[in-house]
């Protein structure tokens, strides 16, 4: 487990100080993928550079490992670091090295024999998808493949955690999915904790079990990825949110569909894993004796399952919609009426 306490990092100049991280509390769980989401600014790319103290914290706490990172001297941090891991946005490869040069420079500086640097490598080669490219120098290489490269140089010490500094945002979507793809298939062989640094949605929503929104140096918002998706509490949360779901508001759009109909009730439907697949419009409208009219539905899926939200207006008899938004109740899909829940 990482426990993050009252994590503060200030940088200091003449004319003022500017606070990148402010006060940060969180609790990551051993063997999880973990994201943090925020808008360029927010402290993201500083918080990451903390936990390895690429940057050193103002003030706080930071255990990993049993150890408080923030407390280790030379010689101990050196040896805690080599228990991280970190990739990079942009690579950060030796042009002069070759692929498999480029993953043995850690166990190099380690003092690896090489016998087992050879072996090592070899192995991590086969791991990311790179076989028969060993001898290729990283301008050989496609942007994904320089990825798979950084990965693999960053498992060389066996780490227990491994930090992603906006990973993939230098790649095509497709690229994008086969890296997290590969993260995933690494998270759950090798049992790493992943820590995601992003500005992309679509990376929280593929592969991360939980997720912490940062807006000026602060956490505003964090949880299951599930519960985030569908209660979004803060504004810049469901700016993320709406931007995977295909919407563009910045405001959930059942008061405007309320204000658009005098007569009737609004309902927002929520469908979570399997009630996604209920055909509940259709029950409703055969047990009752309305008209339905659907105003707006989109679907995603998450690492934890389905989730799909559908905006209706319902008109007829008082009674009858109100018996309807009592049978939907009973079942697994959520309600809010009228903005409502």
């Amino acid at each position: 487990m990482i426990s993050i306490k009252n994590l503060s990092k200030i940088y200091q100049s003449k004319q003022n100080e500017v606070t990148a991280v402010d006060n940060m509390n969180l609790t990551i769980n051993k063997g999880e993928i973990y994201g943090v989401i925020g808008f360029s600014g927010a402290g993201k790319s500083t918080f990451v550079r903390l936990l390895n103290r690429l940057e050193e914290p103002t003030e706080g706490q930071i255990v990993m490992n049993e150890k408080d990172i923030t407390k280790l001297k030379s010689r101990s941090l050196r040896q805690e670091r080599q228990k991280i891991g970190m990739i990079f946005q942009h690579f950060n490869l030796l042009w002069s090295r070759t692929v498999f040069e480029n993953i043995a420079f850690p166990l190099e500086i380690a003092g690896v024999p090489k016998d087992e640097r050879k072996a090592k490598v070899s192995e991590l080669i086969e791991l990311v998808g790179l076989a028969g490219r060993e001898n290729y120098y990283p301008s050989q290489l496609s942007g994904g493949q320089k990825q798979r490269v950084g990965i693999a140089r960053a498992l060389a010490n066996d780490p227990k955690v491994l930090l992603c500094d906006e990973a993939t945002s230098a790649l095509d979507p497709q690229t994008t999915d086969d890296i997290l793809d590969l993260l995933v298939s690494i998270n759950e062989r090798l049992g790493l904790t992943i820590i995601l640094i992003t500005h992309e949605m679509h990376v929280i929503k593929k592969v991360c079990h939980r997720v912490a929104v940062m807006e000026g140096g602060k956490v505003i918002e964090q949880g299951e990825v599930l519960d985030v998706f569908m209660r979004p509490k803060e504004k810049t949360t469901r700016r993320f949110v709406q931007q995977v779901m295909g919407t563009e508001q910045e405001e959930d759009p059942i008061s405007t569909y309320v204000k658009a109909y005098k007569t009737g009730k609004v309902a927002k439907l929520h469908f979570v894993g399997d009630t996604a697949n209920q055909p509940i419009i259709s029950q409703i409208a055969k047990k009752f004796n309305l008209d339905i009219n659907i105003l707006q539905g989109n679907i995603t899926q998450t690492k934890d399952g389905t989730y799909g939200s559908l905006y209706v207006h319902i008109d007829g008899d008082e009674e009858q919609i109100n018996q309807a938004i009592q049978f939907v109740s009973e079942t697994s899909v959520e309600v809010e009426v009228n903005g409502d829940a």
